[in-house]
């Protein structure tokens, strides 16, 4: 048997964390993508469909970021996130609730949680810039979904016809952020690897 004398760098804390980070990205964006063209292509003119996704996309939100907490300390380290779960499963409760009343009571409700959640987001993304680095586009995501809320809560209090297509853009916001989020980590973590390399 022969055994290689080539040490292989171990894995660091660091280094497992941003792997974990650039999968997570890429695959909330993938999601969010995904819902996007969904709702724009069949569930805009499919009502029980836009109902199922309207309760399902907050529900996500939830998962994702308990399995993101968990995999970054756990949910007592992770305050933020943790405090997010407990809002976007009340969201998707609370939307349930609101479909029996109409999409303008729905979008009332997508627009208090985008307010929440892009606070959370952003004080989520704030905590890990430390160990995580490249969280801008992550802090621009939360700020953004902020003030998208505004937006959302002044169309739901108005009369024009609303649906899951005044949600979309919302969402196709938060895809961008994730690849945005997703590349940055790609491209540090490079030039961290060109470094060393020298």
């Amino acid at each position: 048997m022969t055994m290689s004398l080539t040490r292989q760098p171990p894995v660091t804390r660091a280094g497992a964390a941003s792997h974990w980070l650039k999968r997570y990205y890429f695959t909330r964006f993938l999601v969010s993508a995904l819902w996007v063209l969904l709702a724009f292509a069949v569930a805009r003119h499919v009502p029980p469909l836009a109902a199922v996704m309207l309760i399902g996309y907050p529900a996500w939100d939830a998962l994702a970021n308990y399995v993101d907490a968990l995999r970054s300390g756990g949910l007592a380290r992770n305050r933020a996130q943790a405090l997010n779960v407990a809002v976007s499963l009340v969201t998707s409760f609370a939307v349930s609730v609101a479909l029996g009343r109409g999409p303008h009571a729905v979008l009332f409700v997508f627009g208090v949680w985008a307010w929440f959640s892009g606070v959370l987001q952003l004080a989520a993304a704030a905590k890990r810039w430390k160990t995580a680095g490249a969280q801008w586009a992550m802090i621009l995501s939360g700020a953004q979904s902020a003030l998208a809320a505004s937006f959302m809560i002044k169309m739901a209090i108005g009369t024009k016809a609303v649906g899951i297509a005044d949600v979309a853009p919302y969402a196709a916001f938060g895809a961008f952020y994730f690849l945005v989020s997703a590349l940055s980590l790609t491209v540090s973590d490079a030039r961290k690897a060109t470094k060393k390399s020298r």
